[in-house]
């Protein structure tokens, strides 16, 4: 299998239950991790191809851990929502807020043969 990677340039409708992940998708997919690897791999010996198929492996099937590694940007992504339905005091955005936080922690909680 050839893999391509490539930025994901899609658009989607406010309502789609994927929306949150697109987006992230979309974001990230912006930036060249080539260069990164490339280097990791000079560092350390390891082929590039073998790399990625760590990195891809881990986050796949790693679940929860994943959580903990990205800590930084899924919490803050998470309390952002929390945050906003809070300011607004209402139960329609706190509503909506649980619901960006069921499809994060879904997506999450997915893994392997689970999703």
């Amino acid at each position: 299998m050839n893999l391509e990677l490539s930025a994901y340039r899609d658009t989607w409708s406010d309502d789609d239950p994927n929306a949150n992940f697109k987006a992230e998708v979309a974001s990230y997919t912006l930036a060249d991790p080539l260069s990164t690897l490339e280097q990791l791999s000079r560092t350390t010996g390891i082929p590039v191809g073998c790399l990625a198929r760590y990195i891809l492996v881990k986050w796949t099937a790693s679940g929860s851990e994943a959580l903990l590694q990205m800590g930084p940007i899924a919490l803050k992504q998470m309390q952002a929502h929390v945050d906003a339905a809070e300011a607004a005091d209402t139960d329609s955005e706190r509503l909506s807020a649980y619901h960006a936080l069921r499809q994060m922690i879904e997506w999450i909680a997915a893994g392997p043969g689970n999703g």
